[in-house]
């Protein structure tokens, strides 16, 4: 199920407050130009700046309008192991296929720490958990060894790897056989080599068929063609995160008149400088119209 390109869906605003049709209008988007599969109140998503019962409504709204086409994951992770299971167990009652659970930031747990952590929210649940390992934000990184302990609980399924450390990823995948999705989309073509099965990507809400085309041809075994799509993208893939993620993908998309770009604080609009070069790359890409 979790293989192929998911995109981490960005959360459109509308003057401070969650735009649900906008929403339903990016879902179907994705659905129609080949995206595998669904992440929403992410960290694409802005989930940090997100009230549960907003989340609670985007969930909802993206069922409705999935309709069952593709898996839907929902982020359904905190610092805190309580919060997490809570909100973990909130969002089993919808028809949701899996919940992206991160590794707790701020705190700093020891290995033995996220063990417990991750065991106890998948004990808590029957839901498909995916691990998120994402040291650039939460400071501390899951090791191969602790992910292949997690990988033999039945319902720890698959790991998002938002690390460049490939020599770790040989190993994760050497201890275990848990399915590894690129959480960097500018990696995923190399990780693909590594074993990977696709990507959970912020690229895709701007071109979401090339990055499904990329993990299919990979799959398929036209490792070439795959390799040309990966440099084809690769300036796009960059110019997406000359600012924290997601100021740069929504101006992307409000310079291609799919989105009006606006995020919230402690968020801003993306700098003039870095918009201009932004802008730069999308026409050489023949994206702008």
């Amino acid at each position: 199920m979790f293989s192929g390109s998911f995109v981490a869906l960005v959360t459109p605003f509308k003057k401070g407050l969650v735009d649900y049709p906008k929403l339903r209008e990016l879902v179907e988007f994705q659905i129609a130009n080949g995206s595998n599969g669904i992440v929403i109140c992410a960290t694409t998503g802005e989930a940090p700046t997100l009230s549960q019962e907003e989340k609670i409504r985007i969930i909802k709204e993206t069922v409705r309008q999935t309709k069952g086409r593709v898996p839907l994951i929902v982020y359904s992770g905190f610092n805190d192991t309580k919060h997490t299971i809570q909100f973990t167990r909130a969002v089993s009652r919808f028809k949701i296929n899996g919940a992206l659970v991160v590794v707790p930031y701020y705190n700093k747990p020891s290995q033995e720490g996220m063990y417990q952590h991750f065991k106890a929210v998948a004990e808590a649940v029957k839901l498909p958990i995916i691990l998120y390992n994402v040291p650039s934000r939460t400071v501390v990184s899951i090791n191969p060894e602790t992910i292949a302990r997690l990988s033999r609980i039945k319902n720890i399924v698959a790991i998002k790897q938002a690390i460049s450390n490939f020599e770790e990823l040989s190993q994760l995948r050497l201890l275990s056989d848990i399915t590894i999705l690129s959480g960097e989309d500018s990696l995923t073509y190399p990780m693909l080599a590594l074993g990977a099965k696709g990507v959970i990507s912020v690229a895709a809400n701007i071109i979401p068929r090339e990055m499904a085309l990329m993990v299919k041809k990979y799959q398929q075994g036209l490792i070439d063609e795959a390799r040309e799509l990966h440099y084809r993208i690769f300036p796009l893939v960059r110019a997406i995160f000359l600012e924290s993620n997601p100021v740069p993908v929504k101006t992307a998309m409000k310079l291609l008149g799919r989105l009006n770009g606006e995020v919230r604080l402690p968020l801003v609009a993306m700098s003039p400088e870095n918009q201009k070069k932004l802008k730069a790359v999308l026409q050489k890409y023949k994206q702008l119209v």
